[in-house]
């Protein structure tokens, strides 16, 4: 029996643009399309009797870059972060660091002490009290039977 090999040019370009395609794509194609498209960051949002507690997952960040306003109803949670580092000294082949930004907004309703609204940046967690206001007590009245 004789081997015979077959040079099939077809499937050898198929492997060559499939390599050629695979080594061309960004180091993160992998993010998920809100991360890509939406390019704002996920929420957590817990509710205890004293609070609402917003917890942003926001790595690479530092406290500095965010800006917290309240207006009105809205809360907007924004960040602006510019990795941007110019060095003449060395040749660039690739830059993937951008600048990262994100806007967010909140409705909030009247059941929150906007004055006591405070946050905190850590581990890459933007953590957010949103205190609720103090519910009014009712004293009890006694009724005189006339």
């Amino acid at each position: 029996m004789t081997l015979v090999k077959v040079n099939n040019p077809v499937s050898k370009s198929l492997d060559s643009l499939m390599n050629e395609f695979l080594n061309e794509l960004p180091v993160n194609f992998g993010k998920s399309v809100r991360e890509d498209f939406l390019a704002y960051p996920p929420v957590n949002i817990q509710e205890n009797d004293a609070a609402y507690l917003l917890q942003l997952a926001i790595p690479g960040f530092e406290k500095t870059d965010f800006s917290i306003k309240q207006e009105n109803n809205l809360l907007t949670i924004s960040a602006t972060k510019k990795d941007v580092v110019k060095d003449e000294t060395v040749k660039m082949i690739r830059t993937e660091f951008t600048q990262k930004a994100f806007k967010r907004s909140f409705t909030i309703d009247e059941k929150i002490d906007s004055a006591n609204i405070a946050a905190k940046y850590e581990n890459g967690i933007l953590l957010i009290e949103l205190p609720k206001k103090e519910k009014e007590k009712v004293a009890a009245k006694e009724i005189n039977i006339l």
